[in-house]
């Protein structure tokens, strides 16, 4: 017999070994196992480097919270005037007087009519007697009043409109019952180009202010960066990647960004608080139900977020910068 090893027939392959497959699972495995325990690692690391310096952390976390809650809380004002100058129905309402020769009858049968038309959300008619009692609660003049023989007041028709106010009260007024149609949109529309102004103007101060809580963030991962140039310069002989390295850093700033996140909401819950109880007073004063409304859950995670992904930016930008830097000097 011969004494050579066997080849295998040709354009037949070996069978690969379940021992094989065994060792790359198991490398993989462990590839993966030290990424999940450096991310973890970095992650308490960051929490315990702001932890060491509790003071330094508060300032940066404290100028960090202002710089997103007063955009924050611009936001919401404006949300807020936006949601009650939509609630105030009476504002506008059209005030459709009949002419006073127009019997009842006819007012309520135009009344019908008016309510089948699609540009008009509701109708209500008022009586020449309810409006007579009306002026008598709320004037103070009730005994003036019954003074005087008959009822001078015409009928009239309070509309609310569901599309353009405006097209709708040209369009009442050209009736042949119309007598006086009284509606104001003016105000309605200086409010709505406020609120433009506005909306524009909160997103400007947060790009503004979005940019000063980065500048913030990068300065304090730099300031960490500097005191840690030594050991960074010892994981860069031993072979280290930039991310390896950047990791930590990132983790920093967006535990950063975190708290400022949350001390930022905090601020603005405090002032819903504040000023909720003496604002829904006053808004009962004028007989509304009005509530100052805040955060959601789902907008606070949001900001929560936000504000955590611009503290890794910022200490991405300064990481990156530095050890870009730092590979054109050693070369």
């Amino acid at each position: 017999m011969s004494s050579f090893p066997t080849q295998e027939p040709s354009g037949i392959e070996a069978p690969v070994s379940r021992d094989d497959d065994l060792a790359v699972e198991s490398a993989v495995q462990s590839r993966l196992g030290v990424w999940f325990d450096h991310h973890l690692y970095s992650l308490v690391a960051s929490v315990g480097r702001l932890l060491s310096k509790p003071w330094a952390a508060l300032l940066t976390i404290g100028v960090m919270a202002v710089a997103l809650a007063l955009p924050l809380g611009l936001w919401a004002a404006l949300s807020n005037i936006e949601r009650f100058a939509g609630e105030v129905q009476q504002s506008r309402q059209i005030s459709l007087f009949l002419k006073p020769e127009i019997k009842l009858e006819r007012a309520r049968s135009l009344a019908e009519e008016l309510r089948a038309r699609p540009d008009i959300g509701a109708i209500e008619l008022r009586t020449p007697e309810q409006g007579l009692a009306d002026l008598r609660e709320k004037s103070g003049l009730g005994d003036s009043l019954s003074a005087i023989e008959g009822n001078p007041l015409p009928s009239l028709l309070l509309v609310t409109p569901k599309g353009d106010e405006l097209a709708l009260a040209e369009s009442l007024g050209s009736l042949a019952e119309t007598d006086v149609v009284q509606h104001d949109a003016g105000w309605r529309q200086r409010l709505d180009g406020w609120l433009r102004f506005g909306i524009r103007l909160a997103w400007l101060l947060a790009a503004m202010l979005g940019l000063g809580a980065l500048l913030v963030v990068g300065n304090t991962v730099r300031l960490d960066i500097q005191s840690r140039r030594d050991e960074i310069g010892v994981l860069q002989l031993l072979g280290a990647t930039d991310g390896f390295i950047r990791r930590p850093f990132l983790y920093l700033g967006a535990c950063y960004g975190l708290a400022a996140g949350a001390v930022a909401l905090a601020l603005l819950t405090a002032a819903d608080r504040t000023l909720r109880e003496p604002l829904t007073a006053l808004a009962t004063s004028y007989g509304s139900h009005f509530e100052l409304q805040g955060f959601d859950l789902p907008q606070a995670l949001a900001i929560l977020a936000g504000a955590a992904a611009l503290g890794w930016l910022g200490a991405g930008f300064v990481t990156g910068h530095y050890l870009r830097q730092n590979r054109s000097g050693q070369g």
